[in-house]
């Protein structure tokens, strides 16, 4: 596989020119993917899963504009990174696809990839049903996704230092962002804000698969937004079961699975947030 150092000296005009051409050439470092449960990986979640708990804890009382400015710094950080990333796969890796042409796998439409937009949602729309939905979604989906990514790192770790930090760096930040609205006092922790959370969810596989059908001849079949189709399913498990019964078969039961595992991350952090309510209550008493 080239890299933009060993076609630094390609004249055919297929890389980017000027400082931006620059810019992704000498970041181009090459690196050994980190192995799962080695030391980058257990290292990086132990020192920032700590760090990103207790920056979500300090936020718990901050002031709305406070919280919006951090949502809108999260916001345009993902987005940055983002575009650094896709220009990164464009012109820096030449397989499958030669160089110079759009990788559709990385369309910035993933569950994974929902935060850069909602983020900046909650942190410029007024209060209302639909910045509550987009923080309630972040608080449950976006935090399981983000927390789940570093149980099975495989997808994280890759063959450049960069693109390996942006796969660590843009998963604590879900779950930094996601820990931080569900401290925060407005956040209620009833059944409603669940199945308010699981149908965003369920709109943007619906988004996701029409962007799937509407540029599968343009990506020769080769994109896959959410997993729901008609591409099969990656994922273990289900791409058993795509490849068997069909993916029409396995896409309601994903969803269902995904919509159970975010059932599970809403109930673990009521009882976090329910804990930390007689925590202090208790300590209120012990003040009188």
């Amino acid at each position: 596989m080239n890299t933009f150092l060993d076609l630094a000296s390609d004249t055919s005009g297929v890389l980017p020119g000027g400082w931006f051409g620059d810019f992704l050439r000498n970041t181009a470092w090459p690196m050994e993917p980190p192995k799962p449960y080695g030391w980058f990986h257990l290292g990086f979640v132990l020192v920032f899963g700590a760090l990103s708990v207790f920056l979500a804890l300090r936020m718990t009382k901050a002031s709305d504009r406070k919280f919006r400015a951090v949502l809108a710094f999260c916001g345009f950080f993902l987005i940055l990174t983002e575009i650094y990333k896709i220009s990164f796969y464009v012109y820096a890796i030449d397989t499958p696809v030669p160089i110079g042409q759009f990788k559709w796998w990385v369309f910035p439409f993933q569950l994974c990839s929902v935060p850069m937009y909602f983020c900046l949602l909650g942190a410029f729309l007024p209060e209302g049903r639909f910045r509550r939905a987009a923080l309630d979604f972040m608080a449950i989906f976006n935090l399981m996704s983000g927390a789940v990514a570093f149980t099975e790192p495989s997808g994280l770790n890759h063959s450049y230092w960069t693109l390996t930090l942006h796969a660590y760096v843009w998963h604590m930040m879900l779950v930094f962002v996601g820990l931080m609205i569900a401290f925060r006092p407005e956040m209620q922790w009833k059944i409603k804000t669940y199945w308010r959370a699981v149908i965003v969810f369920l709109c943007l596989s619906v988004i996701a698969f029409c962007i799937n059908l509407i540029f599968w001849k343009a990506a020769d079949g080769d994109i896959n937004m959410f997993y729901v189709g008609p591409r099969e399913n990656p994922i273990i498990v289900f791409k058993d079961i795509a490849k068997n019964y069909g993916w029409y078969v396995c896409t309601p039961i994903y969803l269902f699975a995904l919509s159970l595992g975010a059932f599970i991350f809403f109930m673990l952090m009521k009882g976090v947030n329910a804990l930390r309510a007689k925590r202090a209550a208790g300590k209120a008493d012990k003040g009188r």
